[in-house]
Order: structure tokens, then sequence, then C-alpha cells
């Protein structure tokens, strides 16, 4: 069994009970982790009073606001860190967006914000939370820090459209900070999950069909669940995965590996 007793992280991107964030949140507070949540600020504090309510339940040390859009933000994140720990094991960088409008539609067609967005809060957002998380993780010799991608980074998927470039940057991005951080015993991996039912995913296009065209073609025969793209994040920040570093890791029930 992982055990996580005496280890300490942050997760970036739980914003509901459906997100991938909130799965691999509960599954490293059963094995015994000290969370640390951050949540988007927004002018109803729907989403501070989700992460609060959700926070409760793995009895997170700390939620603090942070929108990777906002050049203070992750350095004030990292200042709240410090005051409160010594030391950080994990990070885990589950965000991702686009505009609606550029997901349909002709890729060509897309906005030249809208592209850029999804690669500024998608992919580029990696480099300054990796940047700042690693003083925290050299104070306990090392760290792992992992990411969320999807298959979308290698392969045309129908309404995707600007995020494949983005997931595409951020795997890439990966291999670039693995070489940069290895040195100091901090890995950076990537889960490339397949698809799963949550919000976020409720705003691509022809969801459903995409859900059972992959259960058709994957070697398994079925979807993934959170559960397991959860269970297989905690393995990549647990020492059992100590020399993998710089990996994309499919849990997509074997779809990537089909010729359809």
């Amino acid at each position: 069994m992982i055990d996580f007793s005496g280890k300490k992280g942050v997760i970036l991107g739980v914003g509901n009970p459906k997100s991938i964030a909130w799965s691999v949140a509960e599954c490293l507070h059963k094995y015994g982790a000290e969370l640390a949540l951050t949540y988007l600020e927004d002018p109803k504090g729907r989403f501070e009073k989700n992460v609060r309510t959700l926070g409760e339940k793995v009895n997170a040390s700390i939620i603090h606001p942070c929108d990777v859009q906002k050049e203070e933000s992750i350095p004030s994140l990292m200042d709240e860190l410090s005051n409160k720990w010594d030391a950080v094991d994990f990070l885990i960088h589950s965000l991702a967006f686009a505009e609606q409008k550029d997901l349909g539609g002709s890729f060509s067609a897309s906005s030249r914000d809208g592209f850029l967005k999804a690669q500024e809060v998608s992919a580029y957002s990696l480099l300054p939370l990796s940047a700042g998380i690693a003083p925290l993780m050299r104070n306990n010799g090392g760290g792992s820090i992992v990411t969320m991608s999807y298959i979308g980074a290698v392969l045309a998927v129908p309404s995707y459209n600007v995020m494949g470039p983005a997931k595409a940057a951020l795997e890439s991005s990966v291999r670039y900070l693995a070489r940069e951080f290895g040195p100091e015993n901090i890995r950076i991996n990537a889960v490339s999950a397949g698809p799963i039912k949550t919000l976020s995913a409720s705003g691509i296009k022809n969801f459903s069909t995409m859900l059972q065209g992959v259960a058709d073609h994957s070697a398994l025969k079925r979807n993934v669940s959170q559960n397991e793209v959860a269970e297989t994040t905690a393995f990549l920040c647990n020492n059992a995965s100590s020399g993998i570093t710089g990996q994309t890791i499919y849990v997509d029930c074997g779809y990537n590996i089909m010729a359809n």
C-alpha cells in the first residue's frame, strides 16, 4: 500500500466533485498526505465556496486563491506554502482552459486570443509553478510534479481544436522541465487520461460519442475511471516511481496502442 504519511503537496484544479483533481485529492488524502488546494477567484465566490467545502473532506491545511493568468498569483501561493510548510513533496497541475468557441468549428478559424489563452493556462502555467515550488522541494531532497494531458496532444481529436496544441506544448514542457530539475531529484511527468465525464469535458461537442468510441476501440474495451487516473498520479508522486521522469503515462485502457 502506498503511504503518504508525513508528505505534503499542493493540488491545482479542484473545481468541483467531478474534476480529476478532486479524485486525486481524495486518493492522496486516503494514503495520508497533507494537502493544499487552490481555487480561482470569481465575483460571486462560488469557486472558493466549492473548494473550501471539498477541502473540509480531505482536511486541507491550506486553501489559497491562484489564477495563473495573473503575474502575482503564483508567487502569492508559494509565499503561503512557505509560511505554513517547511517543504513540499508533490505538486499536481490539473489546469486547462479553452474558450467554448475555439473548441468547435474549424481549427484554422481559432481566435488568436483563444489560442494563446489555451496555451497560457494549460501549458505555460506549469513553468512558473515548477520554478516556484522547486525551492520547497529542495528542502526535502527532491519531489514530484504531475500534470494532466490527453491524447489530443498527439492525435487530431474532433472538437478538441486549440486544446490539442496546448497539450502538445504541455507534454514537451514536461520533458524540458524534467531535464532542468532532474539534477535536484525533482521529477516531472504527465498523465494522459482517457476521456472522463467532467464539467470541463461537457464543453466538447459530441463528448458522449467520443466516450463510446474509446470504449469500443480500447484494448480493455471500456473507459478509464477517475480513480484509476488518481491512483496512477499517486504512484508518480511516490518513491515507487523514483526512476520515472519526463514521461507521458497513458491511463486510457490501452486506447492509444490500438490501430483503429
